[in-house]
């Protein structure tokens, strides 16, 4: 989709009268890809696209012109590996850019440039029963001071926390570089087995121009112990029993997550599997989710799960997944499962069916950041009572060997509505029930007001922010290999989006999806050809 978009509330302009209509997709220009593999171990790939400038076309009582939302972009992806004695060691290396031709005044908090580098290596020894691997990467990003500075204050950062001891927002930068990497240490073959590793993401480090990153400013250090046995023992022909632990930082030191997993798994005679574990949450906390406030304390929990696996060898069969987790504190719950039915009633014909249902509470959700009439902010939270529902499709049918139908289905909805109101006073207090003020708003017309000091005026409001969303996606895809190694493939993909609704009553009345818009489809065409030189 473009990323920019029209303002009709500008100064000057009259938002009553102006229309605005644009594209929901950018156009591909062109694009291409070469991989390739020579006999002495050295693979490599390279992908190369460029995507066109956008418009969109604004009518002021008749009055017509254009604006940019999305700039000419080049978008370039290499990768490169060496197998090295035999393939007991690998080395490798990858580097992509994101270059725009920014030549709007809207879009000018876009990056020109965005380049990241990394490289990796990993050895193995002792028949690859042990292994040491290493990463790291670079980013670099350039553009406007606003570009820069959005970066520095965007949700994958917030530099301007106020409790943000380590990275200081800087309005005059017009670049920024980042780091990341990763270490791990393990044991992959035998009866014990494990992995120790450390990663982290420095504050700077920016991906997403090209990638995808939801939160920076991480150290994580983890361990995984396990044993295995996969060999018949009584009426058991496979066992695993596994544990773990986690602990995440920020850069200054802070603790975010600290937590502790057990679980087991066995397969039986008959084919038949169980499996459950639980989590135990020693504290949990967030840089993020008061969206540029301080850092967000929660109360510890615990997280269960269970399953159970019917004979995958038979036509029919099934998997049935069930999770829980208990916040200390009782302030959080969810509770949900997903049962797979997976029928095959031909060796070319396969077809599943998984639907699911999950109900999430949680007394600290974000809400919205305001101010009272002294300027003190207010981070509003509320508890959140959400239902998601789902039900996905597969078809997988070979009419010969070489030639497939694929089919993908999801039918999405969710509901959540909010209570219990509040505001945060000291998002890190010892206590739980020190962390924030409950607040009794009153409703207006889908906005709440709140009279904090009692005096009768309003001191501040925030929208109602109940939701109802529905969706359904689909994809076909039929994938013929003309030759051996190059393939034609043609997909039909489609969305429509809607609103979802679930009520106490009936099942016909608990659960209903409306899709009042046209659903929007895309026909591609991918053709390969695997040549030797």
């Amino acid at each position: 989709s473009p990323q920019g978009f029209v303002d009709t509330d500008r100064s000057g302009g009259d938002a009553v009268n102006e229309y605005v209509r644009s594209d929901a997709r950018t156009t591909i220009l062109g694009a291409a890809k070469l991989t390739g593999k020579n006999k002495h171990g050295f693979s490599w790939g390279i992908l190369e696209s460029v995507a066109g400038k956008e418009k969109a076309e604004i009518d002021s009582s008749e009055v017509r012109h254009r604006e940019t939302i999305e700039p000419l972009t080049n978008y370039f992806v290499a990768r490169a590996q060496q197998d090295i004695n035999k393939g007991n060691t690998l080395v490798g290396g990858m580097f992509t850019a994101t270059n725009r031709k920014i030549d709007s005044k809207n879009l000018e908090w876009l990056h020109t440039q965005a380049y990241t580098g990394g490289v990796d290596v990993t050895h193995n020894w002792k028949d690859r029963t042990y292994y040491v691997s290493a990463k790291a990467l670079m980013s670099y990003v350039k553009g406007s001071r606003e570009a820069i500075l959005t970066t520095q204050t965007s949700s994958e950062r917030y530099f301007q926390r106020p409790d943000n001891y380590h990275a200081d927002v800087d309005s005059t930068r017009t670049s920024l570089t980042g780091t990341g990497g990763n270490l791990m240490l393990g044991k992959r073959n035998g009866d014990f087995v494990f992995d120790l590793g450390f990663n982290w993401s420095s504050p700077e480090l920016e991906l997403n121009d090209i990638g995808f990153l939801a939160q920076t400013d991480k150290m994580t250090q983890w361990t995984w112990f396990g044993y295995r046995k996969f060999r018949v023992i009584r009426n058991m022909r496979a066992q695993r029993y596994n544990f773990n632990q986690r602990i995440v930082w920020d850069f200054d030191g802070k603790i975010l997550s600290q937590q502790y997993n057990v679980n087991a798994h066995t397969q039986y005679k008959n084919f038949w599997a169980v499996g459950g574990g639980g989590t135990y949450v020693v504290k949990e906390a967030s840089n993020a989710d008061l969206r540029g406030g301080p850092e967000m304390v929660y109360p510890g929990q615990t997280n269960y799960f269970l399953y159970v696996e019917s004979d995958s060898r038979k036509k029919l069969s099934f998997e049935l997944y069930s999770e829980w987790v208990e916040g200390f504190k009782q302030y959080t719950r969810n509770v949900g499962s997903e049962l797979s039915l997976i029928y095959r009633p031909a060796n070319a014909l396969n077809i599943s069916l998984s639907p699911s249902v999950w109900s999430n509470f949680t007394e600290l959700q974000y809400v919205e950041t305001t101010s009272n009439p002294a300027g003190n902010p207010r981070y509003i939270m509320g508890a959140l009572d959400q239902i998601v529902t789902r039900i996905s499709a597969r078809l997988t049918y070979m009419l010969t060997p070489n030639l497939s139908v694929q089919y993908y289905g999801q039918l999405f909805g969710t509901r959540g509505a909010y209570k219990n109101f509040k505001y945060i006073t000291n998002s890190q207090a010892v206590e739980y029930e020190d962390r924030f003020n409950v607040i009794v708003p009153a409703l207006t017309d889908g906005t709440y007001s709140v009279d904090e000091d009692g005096n009768g005026s309003t001191d501040y409001s925030f929208d109602k922010p109940d939701f109802k969303f529905g969706q359904y996606r689909s994809n076909m895809v039929i994938r013929w290999e003309y030759i051996p190694g190059s393939t034609l493939f043609l997909v039909w993909n489609q969305q429509a989006d809607g609103v979802f609704d679930s009520q106490a009553g009936s099942i016909k009345s608990r659960v209903n999806f409306n899709f009042p818009q046209q659903a929007h489809s895309i026909f591609l065409i991918k053709y390969t050809y695997r040549f030797i030189l």
